[in-house]
């Protein structure tokens, strides 16, 4: 009879641990799936969890929580329900660094401590705790948050391009611990994407890494709920100009959570699109074409390119090939990037042309422009009852294009600015 009573005392206290770890987790749940139009009432419902999650763990009887392997968990659970919130608690990394002293092995613990040590702005110090943990054993989301921290880092660095590789290799490496996982993948996703922008080259390559790492990440089901990896993949393919794909992209974050700027992006691009078509269908009738058509001149190249016209260019990268053609139009929108114009070639053919990393002052209406290796595409799809059809051509390198017969130089490019938002 006893040796049944104290079997039902032993499963009574494991089930309140139970209990206190599913709350815990279901309102870290809440935080990452609950997406309401105003951010207040997201605030307000994590604010009524938590109380409920503290109200239960603090409801654990003394004597259950003092042995150091029982306490660990308890300031760990009541360090992390703290912590739920975007803003610092000092209280929360007090619970969890008393978590990890008293259990250097809980790895949950670690990670939620560099979260809050980041939090408060220490960067150095809550890398130091994420390498920390990963010293006692390799975790991928202790990667993934190392990867992400790194890039939080190198905003502003001197050495950008050092700590982005490093944020790639970790974000690789969560991969290595567990293939199937969307969020490693998505994280990967985020590192190639950021490459993009701070290398200074624009390499599209980076983009096409980018893009197979949020497919790849599209696969888990849990990553479903997830509206930035449909923003952050849509913004991958606005930067490779799929606009359809892209479209359906901010679409679908838009539909996930309404706070986000999405539906703001989609207009963005509708705005170019119904531009670019208004500006190639009324520069047909241009006064104008047919004296910049009789004002070119001949380039002498240095490099082996052979000179071709539109209608002789294939989809896809062009190599060895050098396209001319006269700049009829600047295209104002509402990205800093790529820059859009409207040119046309000698046959009169017009096209639009998207220049990435170049000043917006470099490049002027009535200026004869040499693009080499240029990508071509000639696009033909519909959004929303609206077609639209137009050929494309691409320059990612500012060392792709000749101004009047002259070289860009590297004082004329630009690079742009990177941002890492702090999400756990």
């Amino acid at each position: 009879m006893a040796s049944i009573m104290n079997q039902s005392i032993q499963e009574e206290e494991e089930d309140i641990w139970i209990k206190a770890t599913k709350t815990t987790n279901d309102l870290y749940n809440t935080r990452d799936t609950y997406f309401p139009l105003n951010l207040e009432d997201k605030i307000a419902r994590l604010q009524h969890e938590s109380d409920l999650a503290l109200k239960l763990i603090d409801s654990i009887p003394l004597e259950q929580r003092t042995q150091p392997p029982k306490r660990a968990v308890f300031e760990y659970l009541r360090g992390k329900v703290l912590d739920v919130f975007p803003e610092y608690k000092k209280e929360a990394e007090q619970h969890l660094s008393k978590a990890v002293k008293l259990n250097p092995s809980l790895v949950d613990a670690w990670l939620c401590l560099g979260n809050s040590i980041w939090k408060k702005g220490d960067l150095v110090s809550a890398k130091n705790c994420f390498n920390l943990a990963l010293s006692k054993c390799p975790n991928k989301k202790i990667l993934c948050q190392l990867s992400m921290l790194e890039r939080k880092i190198a905003q502003g660095a001197e050495n950008q391009a050092e700590l982005i590789e490093e944020s790639i290799h970790h974000a690789k490496e969560a991969i290595t611990l567990d293939v199937k996982d969307g969020n490693s993948w998505y994280n990967l996703g985020n590192a190639c994407l950021t490459s993009f922008f701070v290398t200074g080259s624009w390499d599209q390559n980076k983009l096409q890494q980018a893009l197979k790492a949020y497919q790849n990440a599209e696969k888990d089901e849990k990553m479903k709920s997830n509206p930035d990896l449909y923003y952050n993949c849509a913004t991958v393919n606005r930067y490779l100009e799929n606009y359809e794909r892209a479209l359906s992209g901010f679409e679908a974050a838009a539909a996930k959570d309404p706070s986000l700027n999405a539906t703001e992006e989609v207009q963005k691009i509708v705005t170019l699109l119904s531009k670019l078509d208004s500006l190639l269908k009324g520069n047909a009738r241009a006064k104008r074409l047919a004296s910049l058509i009789s004002s070119f001149t001949d380039v002498n190249l240095s490099t082996a390119h052979k000179r071709a016209t539109v209608d002789l260019l294939s989809d896809g990268l062009n190599k060895a090939v050098a396209l001319v053609g006269k700049v009829i139009f600047f295209v104002k929108h509402d990205n800093a990037i790529p820059l859009y114009y409207v040119v046309c070639d000698p046959n009169q053919t017009c096209f639009v042309l998207s220049v990435y990393g170049l000043r917006d002052d470099v490049i002027k209406e009535g200026d004869q422009l040499t693009l080499l290796e240029p990508y071509f595409h000639t696009f033909n799809f519909s959004w929303k009852e609206k077609s639209y059809m137009f050929q494309s051509v691409r320059v990612d390198f500012f060392k792709q294009v000749l101004v009047n017969g002259k070289a860009v130089t590297a004082q004329q490019a630009v690079s742009s600015s990177i941002h890492a938002q702090h999400k756990a």
